[in-house]
């Protein structure tokens, strides 16, 4: 493994506001090398402006993030150009001209070497997003951003797709953050879970459970009803983050309210 491949993701102070209001508000936040965790939220909490801010298609910001200079991101569409072939859209915006093969070495990873030569259009919705996933894995991340990329595909196709991302991650020892709605997904998948809300990262919990893991998992049980909680939708849950550390364990940690940092002139760097 490249010794580059250690580059830890380090967020402090981020605010990015839209039209005068604040969408991410002083957010802190580290991930680790080779950490998979996952990012929940409600719709409009930031979530995906952060995965923007991540992937450095987002700069208008105030605060310091520092990430790897690899990085790749699959969103929930696929976005396949569909006049171009499945191989050539897995090489879209390498530098150079990279030989087919790269392109057939990505796709062979996430089961597509067969449908390299087809056009888009003839994919199912999961060939798509595996199409995708090998777009992003043909950059050899250090960092690899998943914004919902499970959403619109149907329950079989989800969890054939969950175990494929599970698999690549373990091969590849790559920091990966999915944001997503499914806490089920996130408990399955991560190492460690995170919650949004207001603007900031309100809860914080490990997900220290053995792998592979199954939803029938009793382990999971509390996990599930405290998460449910801290997103408002549990049962009594209040979704305030107050309260200790509760069904999330001794290390769960519920940071809602705490101080925002003050603005700072905005520094985006990529580790070389």
């Amino acid at each position: 493994m490249a010794t580059d491949l250690h580059r830890t993701v380090t967020v402090r102070g981020l605010t990015r506001s839209f039209d005068g209001r604040p969408v991410v508000d002083g957010l802190d936040l580290t991930l680790e090398p080779g950490q998979f965790t996952a990012l929940l939220g409600h719709s409009g909490c930031g979530k995906s402006t952060l995965l923007r801010v991540l992937a450095g298609l987002d700069r208008e910001i105030s605060g310091t993030v520092l990430v790897p200079r690899r990085r790749a991101v699959a969103f929930q569409a696929p976005r396949l150009m569909p006049w171009k072939r499945v191989w050539r859209n897995v090489l879209l915006g390498l530098p150079g001209r990279p030989d087919r093969a790269v392109a057939d070495r990505a796709l062979e990873e996430v089961g597509l070497g067969h449908r390299a030569h087809v056009w888009p259009k003839t994919l199912s919705g999961g060939e798509a997003q595996r199409a995708s996933l090998a777009r992003a894995l043909v950059r050899d991340p250090d960092l690899l951003l998943l914004d919902e990329p499970f959403g619109a595909l149907d329950a079989l196709t989800r969890i054939k797709a969950q175990r494929l991302v599970a698999e690549l991650w373990r091969r590849r020892g790559c920091t990966v953050l999915l944001v997503t709605h499914d806490v089920d997904e996130a408990l399955l998948l991560a190492d460690r879970a995170l919650v949004m809300r207001d603007g900031v990262i309100a809860y914080d919990t490990p997900v220290a459970l053995d792998r592979p893991r199954s939803p029938a998992d009793p382990g999971l049980a509390a996990l599930r009803t405290r998460l449910l909680a801290e997103l408002g939708v549990g049962e009594g849950g209040s979704g305030t983050g107050e309260g200790g550390s509760g069904a999330g364990g001794p290390e769960a940690i519920a940071v809602a309210g705490a101080p925002k940092s003050s603005p700072i002139p905005p520094v985006l760097t990529s580790h070389p």
